[in-house]
């Protein structure tokens, strides 16, 4: 199968916001605990309409992970180097998107001059965050109710110390 990782664009609002909503409600069950509150809390903003201005905003850099067509992943990055969404659908996880969304906005991250990336993880995706080079920083608790590790990352400045200098800005992959 192959994965294509793009600019997200408002188009892409309604398939994303599927993605963010499926993501919580699927894979993050050992955050939030099946509790109604905490879950219309966390999906009060997962709107098609929200999306796409998260998406227009000049201060973000939206990918999208694609596959046969269809989003199956969606990642958002901040000017101010936080790594603010990174979901994928259920049965995308482990094949590669959620790994390719990361690098593309770690190397956006670079060209903006971010010399550290900064997010929050759920215990649900803690060990991927850690795979990727994440260090953790402590425990937070999230406006919804969930418990959540703060995590950063140093980024290499000049942007192809461990990498190929003509390296495509997006990609096409292969997914296994």
């Amino acid at each position: 199968m192959s994965l294509e990782i793009r600019i997200a664009t408002s188009t892409d609002a309604f398939e994303a916001c599927n993605v963010l909503r499926r993501s919580i409600v699927e894979c993050c069950s050992l955050d939030h605990r099946d509790d109604p509150a905490i879950l219309e809390a966390w999906l009060g903003n997962k709107t098609p309409q929200m999306v796409a201005c998260w998406f227009a905003s000049p201060t973000n850099f939206s990918l999208v992970a694609v596959e046969a067509g269809a989003v199956v992943g969606v990642g958002l990055l901040t000017r101010a180097g936080k790594l603010a969404l990174c979901y994928l659908l259920p049965e995308a996880q482990g094949r590669g998107a959620g790994k390719a969304l990361v690098e593309q906005l770690e190397a956006q991250a670079r060209e903006w001059g971010i010399k550290a990336l900064q997010l929050h993880s759920t215990a649900s995706s803690q060990s991927f965050f850690v795979k990727q080079g994440y260090i953790e920083a402590g425990n937070v608790r999230s406006p919804y109710g969930v418990e959540t590790i703060f995590c950063w990352k140093q980024i290499d400045p000049a942007g192809i110390a461990s990498g190929d200098p003509k390296r495509k800005r997006f990609c096409n992959c292969n997914s296994a």
